[in-house]
Protein backbone atom coordinates (compact mmCIF):
# COMPACT_ATOMS: atom_id res chain seq x y z
CA UNK A 1 0.00 0.00 0.00
CA UNK A 2 1.56 3.53 -1.01
CA UNK A 3 0.83 6.11 1.43
CA UNK A 4 1.26 9.42 0.59
CA UNK A 5 1.27 12.45 2.91
CA UNK A 6 4.11 14.92 4.01
CA UNK A 7 7.58 13.19 4.96
CA UNK A 8 6.31 9.82 5.53
CA UNK A 9 8.13 7.39 7.11
CA UNK A 10 8.41 3.31 6.95
CA UNK A 11 5.41 2.91 9.65
CA UNK A 12 2.95 5.86 8.11
CA UNK A 13 4.20 8.45 10.34
CA UNK A 14 4.41 12.19 8.57
CA UNK A 15 4.89 15.40 9.40
CA UNK A 16 1.78 16.35 11.18
CA UNK A 17 1.76 13.05 13.69
CA UNK A 18 5.19 11.84 13.96
CA UNK A 19 5.41 10.37 17.25
CA UNK A 20 6.59 6.73 18.40
CA UNK A 21 2.63 5.84 18.19
CA UNK A 22 1.73 7.62 15.23
CA UNK A 23 1.76 4.38 13.15
CA UNK A 24 -1.82 4.50 11.38
CA UNK A 25 -3.03 5.62 8.06
CA UNK A 26 -6.62 6.31 6.78
CA UNK A 27 -7.64 5.31 3.23
CA UNK A 28 -9.98 8.30 1.82
CA UNK A 29 -13.06 7.52 0.70
CA UNK A 30 -13.10 10.64 -2.11
CA UNK A 31 -9.68 9.25 -3.96
CA UNK A 32 -9.25 5.68 -2.21
CA UNK A 33 -5.51 7.19 -1.34
CA UNK A 34 -4.00 6.21 2.06
CA UNK A 35 -2.97 9.20 3.77
CA UNK A 36 -1.07 9.21 7.57
CA UNK A 37 -3.59 12.11 8.74
CA UNK A 38 -6.14 13.96 7.12
CA UNK A 39 -4.26 17.13 7.38
CA UNK A 40 -2.00 15.43 5.15
CA UNK A 41 -4.78 14.50 2.67
CA UNK A 42 -6.15 18.17 3.24
CA UNK A 43 -2.28 19.62 1.97
CA UNK A 44 -1.75 17.19 -1.01
CA UNK A 45 -5.24 16.51 -2.38
CA UNK A 46 -7.00 18.67 -4.81
CA UNK A 47 -10.64 17.84 -3.94
CA UNK A 48 -12.24 17.68 -0.44
CA UNK A 49 -12.38 14.61 1.75
CA UNK A 50 -15.88 12.76 1.68
CA UNK A 51 -16.84 10.65 4.88
CA UNK A 52 -17.31 7.12 4.36
CA UNK A 53 -20.97 5.79 4.49
CA UNK A 54 -22.43 3.49 7.81
CA UNK A 55 -23.19 1.14 5.28
CA UNK A 56 -19.79 1.25 4.52
CA UNK A 57 -18.27 0.67 7.59
CA UNK A 58 -16.75 -2.80 6.65
CA UNK A 59 -14.40 -1.42 4.14
CA UNK A 60 -11.11 -1.98 5.07
CA UNK A 61 -9.82 1.71 5.56
CA UNK A 62 -7.41 1.92 8.07
CA UNK A 63 -3.87 0.40 8.41
CA UNK A 64 -1.53 -0.75 10.66
CA UNK A 65 2.01 0.83 9.92
CA UNK A 66 3.74 -1.46 12.08
CA UNK A 67 2.73 -4.86 10.79
CA UNK A 68 0.27 -3.23 7.28
CA UNK A 69 -2.60 -5.08 8.40
CA UNK A 70 -6.27 -3.62 7.43
CA UNK A 71 -8.46 -3.02 9.68
CA UNK A 72 -12.34 -2.10 8.74
CA UNK A 73 -13.90 1.18 10.16
CA UNK A 74 -16.33 -1.21 12.09
CA UNK A 75 -13.20 -2.75 13.98
CA UNK A 76 -12.14 0.68 15.21
CA UNK A 77 -15.67 2.13 16.10
CA UNK A 78 -16.21 3.57 19.22
CA UNK A 79 -18.19 0.27 20.49
CA UNK A 80 -15.66 -2.06 19.08
CA UNK A 81 -12.40 -0.40 20.86
CA UNK A 82 -10.97 -4.12 21.78
CA UNK A 83 -10.52 -5.32 18.11
CA UNK A 84 -7.80 -1.88 17.41
CA UNK A 85 -6.04 -1.97 21.04
CA UNK A 86 -5.48 -5.78 20.59
CA UNK A 87 -4.10 -5.56 17.04
CA UNK A 88 -2.12 -2.01 17.90
CA UNK A 89 -1.46 -2.24 21.38
CA UNK A 90 -2.09 1.32 21.97
CA UNK A 91 -5.08 2.81 22.88
CA UNK A 92 -3.34 6.20 21.40
CA UNK A 93 -3.34 4.53 18.01
CA UNK A 94 -7.60 3.95 18.40
CA UNK A 95 -7.86 7.68 19.41
CA UNK A 96 -5.84 8.79 16.63
CA UNK A 97 -8.18 7.38 14.31
CA UNK A 98 -11.00 8.33 15.82
CA UNK A 99 -9.98 11.98 15.95
CA UNK A 100 -9.18 12.30 12.14
CA UNK A 101 -12.76 10.45 11.65
CA UNK A 102 -14.29 12.96 13.71
CA UNK A 103 -12.69 15.36 11.75
CA UNK A 104 -13.49 14.11 8.49
CA UNK A 105 -17.38 14.23 9.00
CA UNK A 106 -16.93 17.70 10.23
CA UNK A 107 -16.23 18.44 6.58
Amino acid sequence: VEVKGINVDSQTRCGHYHSEIDIIAIKFKCCGDWFPCFECHSEIANHSSEVWAKNEFETKAILCGNCKHQLTISEISIANLSAPIAHMNSIRNVQIIIICILKLNEG
